[in-house]
């Protein structure tokens, strides 16, 4: 199949989603092939397409994509063909924030491993690993969930409303 064109605007929007996803720490790559796949028609996509359509090598289009799977952001979808297709997960962002919430748990060790390196005596750095063990503690418990349970309240009322 053909790589699909984007019109000026679909561009624009792949481009600021791929920004957007820069500025919290994720590849710009990863950023426009999720866009993309938020207005593609089909919504699901092989690796060529996405990579012949965003002007980037499959190989980049390939080391990208992994982490979005394994974070739930989008899954691959059996196909007749030999070539992998994707499209996004629903709920695709919510898996992911649920996904960094967890992974604060990791945060708490390190955050207690840090404080048995340092002395007691080092009162200035002690505080600096608290806080890091002290937010992951909280980002990770009760605060992540009520989060979450807020977030998917909010989201059915915008649904109601529509």
């Amino acid at each position: 199949m053909p790589a699909a064109k984007m019109s000026p605007g679909e561009a624009e929007f792949v481009d600021r989603v791929g920004l957007f996803m820069e500025q919290l720490g994720a590849p710009r790559t990863m950023g426009r092939i999720w866009g993309w796949l938020m207005i593609c028609d089909p919504p699901q996509q092989s690796l060529t397409e996405l990579a012949a359509t965003l002007g980037v090598s499959k190989a980049s289009v390939s080391t990208v994509i992994r982490p979005m799977q394994e974070g739930g952001l989008v899954e691959r979808i059996p196909t007749a063909t030999r070539q992998h297709h994707y499209r996004l997960t629903p709920g695709g962002f919510t898996q992911v924030m649920r996904v960094q919430l967890a992974r604060m748990r990791t945060g708490v060790g390190v955050a207690e491993f840090g404080l048995s390196v340092v002395g007691e005596d080092r009162l200035e750095q002690r505080a600096h690993l608290e806080d890091l063990r002290d937010f992951c503690e909280f980002s990770a418990g009760d605060a992540g969930d009520e989060l979450m349970r807020r977030w998917q309240e909010y989201r059915a009322k915008k649904r109601s409303e529509r």
